[in-house]
């Protein structure tokens, strides 16, 4: 969790990105202990970074943000109640395989043009309040309540790819919405009564870690950079997925593993889609005040 809090606070991947492969595929946990862990360590981790982040007034992207917010308080707590007993251990291990993996795969081969953003997004923006909203709420209901974490990384999709927004702004507004939405999972999980055997003892273990790692990753990174960091973790990403593959085999078989690797290509097709409308979205950016250019000599 040193590694997991780091990255916590230096990238858009909650703690739970290392904390859940290490429980689930290492130690041979249920991936139900690895979602429970995953909110519990991040309520610590990931607010403590929050309230750094705050106290230093780093630029957030708060259309989105507030969208986010609001549909993740309505809908992570309706996914945990209703949503997530549904699910299988399996599919919980795949679905957090696949998500992960699949943002790993995205940064490796558009990592350059993710980090070339100089964008600080638009703080006014009704459009970006209602992808905040929608995505918020999706997330919500179905990474966040199975899986332990995923908005963050939607959201931060959402501000990379659709609003071409600066890492500086993407990265800590994804860290303060996967606090919020990881707080709202222990309350609700609290009130239910629905805590796995064994949470709290792994818990303990790295809650004093990651208070301090988190904030600490926030802070290095400013020093040396978000590609080196961004680059590892994305390779972390597809490896687990390689690794939750193989360690799953004998019950997917070829034809599973063949439905994972399409739910990755899925997902990489929905981040292109969001890049289409921003390339689309920051032409029409860049064009406006040309265009009051061109008309301001006819009007004079």
């Amino acid at each position: 969790m040193a590694v997991g809090s780091y990255a916590a606070g230096s990238t858009p991947m909650g703690g739970g990105t290392v904390g859940f492969p290490v429980l689930v595929l290492l130690f041979d946990m249920p991936a139900s202990i690895g979602r429970d862990f995953s909110f519990a360590v991040q309520s610590i981790g990931m607010v403590s970074a929050s309230i750094f982040i705050f106290c230093r007034r780093q630029v957030l992207a708060w259309s989105m943000l507030r969208g986010a917010l609001l549909g993740s308080l309505v809908a992570t707590p309706l996914g945990i109640l209703f949503f997530a007993p549904l699910v299988p251990g399996l599919w919980v291990k795949l679905a957090f395989a696949v998500i992960w993996g699949s943002f790993g795969v995205l940064h490796l081969y558009r990592l350059r043009e993710i980090t070339a953003h100089d964008h600080a997004g638009d703080p006014e923006c009704p459009l970006d309040y209602r992808v905040g909203l929608l995505l918020g709420a999706v997330a919500g209901f179905s990474a966040v309540s199975v899986t332990g974490v995923g908005i963050d990384m939607v959201i931060y999709a959402a501000l990379v790819l659709l609003s071409r927004v600066d890492l500086k702004v993407a990265i800590p507004t994804s860290v303060v919405i996967m606090a919020f939405s990881s707080v709202v999972g222990v309350i609700v999980k609290s009130v239910a009564g629905d805590w796995q055997p064994g949470v709290f003892g792994n818990w303990l273990a790295a809650a004093p870690v990651v208070a301090l790692g988190a904030p600490l990753g926030v802070f290095v990174v400013g020093l040396i950079g978000r590609t080196p960091t961004l680059l590892a973790v994305a390779l972390l990403c597809v490896v687990q997925f390689v690794w939750a593959c193989v360690s799953e085999w004998q019950i997917l078989g070829a034809p599973g593993v063949a439905l994972a690797l399409l739910a990755v290509l899925v997902c990489l097709w929905g981040f292109e889609a969001l890049r289409s409308s921003g390339l689309r979205r920051e032409r029409l950016r860049l064009r406006g005040p040309r265009r009051v250019e061109e008309v301001a000599p006819q009007l004079s």
